[in-house]
């Protein structure tokens, strides 16, 4: 059996649309009276939204699409898979650094992702390389290393 489609001049836009609830069309329900759910999230224990399994949208983003968000923009921009990536960037090879490590091709040419090429570095050490000023320095420190650019 169908459901009877009830017509009616929407309170929101004052257009004739199917009703949906409080007299108004969806759309305009859902941008006027619907709210979500507020509760207590389980990771940061705010109180957000609810997104679902008891997260908020943001914690329930980082837990379930983080990873896939950095695997496609690591092949997306460096071309190489993600384990590869994390392989690299464990540490810093200057200082041993492993909080946040960039990634740094030592000749210069973001399309050359050989991995002899690619090297791990502080955000400090990568911003010194590229300073006129510590570059020689920082180059000097991985060729001891034993990186050759």
């Amino acid at each position: 059996m169908k459901r009877k489609r009830r017509i009616i001049v929407c309170q929101g836009c004052q257009q004739e649309k199917e009703y949906h609830g409080k007299e108004m069309c969806y759309k305009c329900y859902r941008k006027f009276k619907w709210s979500p759910k507020k509760i207590i999230c389980v990771r940061c224990q705010r109180e957000r939204p609810h997104q679902s399994s008891g997260y908020c949208n943001s914690c329930y983003n980082r837990l379930f699409h983080y990873d896939r968000v950095k695997e496609y923009n690591i092949r997306k921009y460096h071309n190489i898979s993600l384990e590869i990536h994390q392989k690299i960037t464990q540490k810093c090879v200057l200082c041993g650094f492993s909080k946040a490590v960039d990634l740094h091709h030592l000749d210069g040419e973001h399309g050359n992702n050989n991995l002899s090429n690619l090297v791990g570095l502080c955000p400090n050490h990568h911003a010194m390389y590229h300073k006129p000023e510590w570059k020689e320095e920082i180059s000097i420190k991985l060729m001891e290393k034993g990186y050759t650019q």
